[in-house]
């Protein structure tokens, strides 16, 4: 398989990508954009293969994003391009390529889409030293789920509706790590289920799942990710990921006539949201 990696070393995800591709066996060709950033014509392929328009793929953080006042909506593509052309920065990170498709792999467990079933049986770490996640699709009504969820006080009576997706979370050896689903409303999605095994609480894995579920969303559609919590463990948890509490009736109709939202969750139970980013 031949697989290419856009990659920045200065970026952990984009280190602990590279690192996931040669636990793998796979020693990409890795261009260092910073240095040889893809041409226009380039890009959009590339962008076109990933189905992303180039306003996705701008990264804000630690870059000239706001000075260049890239943020305007009205600004075209074109002039997104130059800046990018100008200020490889700007370009997201890691973008791989394979023959089975091109994506931004954030977080880094994703880059196991673009790789042949079966290859990802590894122990191998993250850069910060946490394992890597597999998330399996389930149905609501697995009994595992409503077990796990049951046991850590969680909803399940609507487990079954439909509407709901729900993934198992493992490490790429297969030892279990826990349970999350989301229910989407086009733009908006609200978060559920999140629950790790008791015994992996404080080692970084409720953090991993919780990115990589907020990553399928997004794909989906989602912009805006929303959770219900009543327990102040919980809510400091999302508070760590950078979710804010909001006013219930600010959120829109579809998440407020949730039935997490409309009984199954308590009055006092907090509701909290962020921007999905990548």
């Amino acid at each position: 398989m031949t697989v290419t990696l856009y990659h920045n070393p200065g970026c952990g995800t984009s280190r602990s990508t590279l690192k996931l591709l040669r636990a793998c066996g796979i020693e990409p060709a890795v261009i260092e954009y910073l240095s040889t950033p893809p041409s226009t014509p380039d890009l959009v392929a590339l962008l076109d293969r990933m189905g992303m328009p180039v306003r996705a793929v701008l990264r804000e953080r630690g870059t000239p994003y706001a000075a260049l006042g890239l943020g305007d909506s009205a600004m075209s593509d074109d002039a997104l391009h130059a800046a990018i052309q100008a200020h490889p920065i700007l370009l997201n990170r890691p973008i791989v390529v394979t023959d089975k498709g091109a994506k931004l792999c954030r977080p880094s467990d994703v880059v196991l889409d673009l790789l042949p079933d079966g290859l990802a049986e590894t122990t191998a770490t993250r850069d910060d030293g946490t394992p890597f996640l597999r998330d399996l699709p389930i149905t609501g009504d697995s009994p595992d789920l409503a077990a796990a969820l049951a046991a850590a006080g969680l909803p399940t009576a609507d487990l079954a509706d439909p509407g709901r997706t729900f993934f198992r979370y493992t490490t790429l050896d297969g030892h279990g790590v826990g349970w999350g689903g989301f229910e989407p409303y086009g733009p908006d999605v609200l978060l559920r289920s999140l629950a790790v095994l008791p015994r992996l609480h404080g080692r970084g894995h409720g953090r991993n799942l919780a990115a990589l579920l907020m990553r399928r969303a997004s794909d989906r559609g989602a912009r805006q990710a929303y959770a219900l919590t009543g327990a102040p463990e919980a809510r400091a948890f999302f508070e760590r990921l950078g979710f804010a509490a909001c006013d219930r009736a600010s959120a829109p109709a579809t998440i407020r006539n949730t039935r997490q939202a409309a009984g199954l969750c308590p009055a006092s139970a907090t509701l909290l949201t962020k921007p999905i980013t990548l």
